[in-house]
């Protein structure tokens, strides 16, 4: 299994796409997170129209989901037919139509392939191929589920947004976690800190922690002062830059 960091930035960073990953196991692509700004990250690191198998939305913000519209597009544009699979909350399945009807109207209907969908729930799970993924809440100011990823020898988790709940054990002994971590020492607008991510990723013997959507002003003026203050004794941590990629 490997990470591909296509974007590591917040909402409305002008230098960093959104928070998004890819996970490639084998011959399963699955896009984590597809906000406004990633589109042209998948493109970038891989043009061909059957490349993605599968996409995860953890949540209903816009720089978490927007990008959809336009990626879908530009597979039905090259002539995509093999299905696609979604994952993600009831209430996002009951509104894609009418969402890509809002960007694209008319086009979907067009389009030579479909979606399967598969629900993801608080506490729930599935499969994927091979993998099996792992669901549960996040303190976020709207409802996110973080996944976790298991290909039966490691385990990969992303937080989509927001904290972890308190004494969760959801994330114990993942050899990856991908936490946004918006500010150093404060949790602010719902989002986890560098600070509780060190500190959470350490009692819950995480292996390897990633940083991401981490504010745009603070990575331009604090963060490069402050960098060798980020560390642990008992977790890899890192702060990657689009298209770093991390394997196992």
């Amino acid at each position: 299994m490997k990470i591909v960091f296509l974007g590591t930035g917040e909402a409305f960073d002008e230098n960093i796409p959104n928070n998004s990953h890819l996970v490639i196991a084998g011959k399963i692509n699955l896009l984590l997170d597809c906000g406004f700004t990633v589109p042209p990250q998948v493109w970038k690191f891989n043009p061909d129209k059957d490349f993605l198998g599968a996409v995860y939305i953890s949540h209903q913000h816009a720089d978490h989901y927007f990008g959809l519209p336009a990626l879908f597009v530009r597979m039905w544009e090259e002539g995509r037919k093999k299905p696609l699979t979604i994952i993600c909350q009831k209430r996002f399945k009951d509104s894609f139509d009418d969402f890509m009807d809002f960007a694209y109207k008319g086009f979907k209907e067009k389009f030579k392939f479909g979606f399967d969908f598969i629900e993801a729930e608080d506490s729930g799970t599935c499969e994927l191929g091979y993998l099996n993924l792992y669901f549960e809440e996040t303190v976020h100011s709207g409802k996110n589920l973080a996944v976790k990823i298991s290909d039966k020898k490691n385990s990969v988790c992303y937080g989509g947004d927001g904290s972890p709940k308190k004494d969760s054990k959801f994330y114990n002994d993942a050899d990856l976690l991908i936490q946004e971590t918006y500010l150093y020492n404060e949790e602010k607008i719902g989002h986890s800190s560098i600070v509780s991510a060190i500190g959470f990723s350490e009692k819950n013997n995480i292996k390897c922690l990633a940083l991401t959507h981490i504010n745009r002003n603070f990575r331009k003026n604090e963060l490069p002062k402050i960098k060798n203050k980020i560390k642990s004794d008992k977790v890899k941590i890192l702060i990657p830059e689009p298209f770093d990629e991390y394997g196992f």
